[in-house]
């Protein structure tokens, strides 16, 4: 890379901490940290969940799967678009008509209000920890492109992957823990349009050029590499119900519901964010991952994508492309953080420390803020595929906390027993099929039997314990 490219990537990430001290004293209280002030409007929070959503996981992800798969893996991220616009419609309303009443902050505040503290703790730390997990996978999404693109091979006498990691680490966290959510919305912002306008200006266009044009592509890959049939039926399901549900369960969604300024914002930012994932990102990185294989056919397919970009683009536009994809890393990093945070402190720490001033809850945020990043970046380390620590993080929540969610918002009547059994046996058998890797019947995802354990748990638990909390 030429030199100005190694300026742009540095300006743009000083600019990105720059945001985060600019909201260090911003924040007066909790509330102002975590739901920035519920005065968010629908265009910042559209651009925020489809940053955070589609992010390093999505992006090197999604580049990656196209690198195996070609178009086909465009279909990922319709789950995106599906699950923005049933929670808009089903969702949104119900949530809006409470949280600003309610003073809630997070996703298990919701449970609270149905099934009681216990519940609420349970649900705290099983979203808390998979968003570690969603926090590790842009680590190392972020660690990745910064050793195929900006990092030498090796660095004062360190290994490139190593210094990557710890230098993606120190910048997602730093301005997180300083600005909070409204300088992660704000930031995100920018960083969707710098990523969309990378992909979609420079990198297409010129992949284009540089092959000598679309039948170039269709020549050099296999024919069902433009098809969008690569993939199988069962496939498809194990994406739907590993990925989709996460729109009604997700911390991070959950905080910009409450931030935004009433149900009209919120429904808006939902219907926006869906339309930008698919089909615009979806094709975009899918088929940039697929033409990255003609270019570098033996390479790891998540990092044949930056590979490409780098030996293609001319100096200057090599690093506004390359920090378009540090962009989608972040805004997801930044937000899964805070997320997690916000469990942590907001639903745990602070029933423990209910006589903590607002100040002091805000410094005590932005300390474990700092603690969990270190956490995310071991957990980076320890794995090798960026998409693998996504969707286990997905299983896990998914399995554990979508049938308690579903009753407590649409049921009359709650069993906080029934709850808490279906996210145990859910959440922890689906992690018992990960971990023992067995292969399970019809090759379905052990998201789905999660999910059954889950409701057969939530049924009779319900009927052995039949005291019941009325939803309010």
């Amino acid at each position: 890379m030429h030199a100005v490219d190694y300026g742009i990537i540095l300006v743009y990430l000083l600019a990105i901490l720059g945001v985060g001290l600019y909201f260090l004293r911003k924040n007066e209280s909790d509330e102002d940290y975590y739901v920035g002030g519920r005065n968010m409007t629908a265009g910042h929070l559209g651009l925020s969940i489809a940053a955070t959503d589609v992010g390093g996981g999505f992006s090197i992800g999604l580049g990656g799967l196209g690198y195996v798969m070609g178009l086909s893996a465009s279909w990922l991220l319709f789950t995106g678009l599906v699950g923005a616009w049933l929670a808009a419609v089903v969702l949104i309303p119900r949530i809006k008509r409470f949280d600003k009443t309610e003073g809630l902050l997070t996703y298990p505040d919701l449970l609270r209000r149905s099934y009681g503290h216990t519940v609420a703790g349970v649900a705290a730390l099983i979203s808390g920890i998979g968003y570690l997990g969603f926090t590790g996978g842009q680590v190392l999404a972020g660690a990745k492109l910064a050793a195929a693109t900006v990092v030498p091979a090796y660095l004062w006498g360190m290994d490139g992957m190593l210094f990557s990691l710890l230098l993606m680490s120190a910048i997602m966290f730093l301005y997180t823990a300083a600005g909070g959510i409204k300088a992660v919305i704000y930031t995100d912002t920018v960083q969707w349009i710098v990523l969309l306008g990378g992909l979609l200006f420079f990198g297409v266009p010129f992949a284009f050029i540089d092959l000598g044009g679309i039948e170039a592509v269709t020549e050099s890959l296999p024919d069902h590499f433009l098809s969008l049939t690569n993939v199988s039926v069962v496939q498809l399901f194990n994406w739907f119900v590993t990925i989709l549900p996460i729109w009604f369960v997700g911390m991070t969604l959950y905080q910009r519901l409450y931030a935004a300024r009433d149900v009209r914002e919120a429904r808006k930012a939902w219907y926006l964010a869906g339309l930008l994932e698919y089909p615009v990102i979806a094709f975009l990185g899918a088929f940039l991952g697929m033409v990255s294989r003609i270019y570098f056919p033996d390479v790891d397919p998540e990092t044949g994508l930056p590979l490409m970009l780098q030996s293609i683009l001319p100096a200057g536009i090599a690093g506004i492309v390359i920090a378009s994809y540090f962009s989608a890393i972040m805004s997801t990093a930044d937000s899964c953080l805070i997320a997690s945070s916000g469990n942590f402190v907001s639903d745990i720490a602070a029933r423990l420390l209910p006589k903590l001033s607002s100040r002091g809850m805000v410094r005590l945020s932005r300390v474990v803020t700092l603690v969990l990043g270190i956490i995310a970046f071991v957990i980076a380390a320890s794995f090798e595929q960026v998409l693998d620590i996504i969707l286990y993080a997905y299983a896990i929540m998914v399995s554990g906390l979508l049938v308690p969610t579903l009753a407590a918002v649409y049921g009359r009547s709650a069993s906080p027993s029934a709850a808490l059994s279906a996210m145990l046996a859910g959440g922890g058998s689906t992690l018992v099929f990960i971990l023992m890797a067995w292969d399970l019947p019809f090759g379905l995802d052990p998201t789905a039997y999660g999910l059954c354990i889950s409701g057969l748990a939530f049924v009779t638990a319900h009927k052995l314990h039949p005291r019941q909390h009325r939803a309010a």
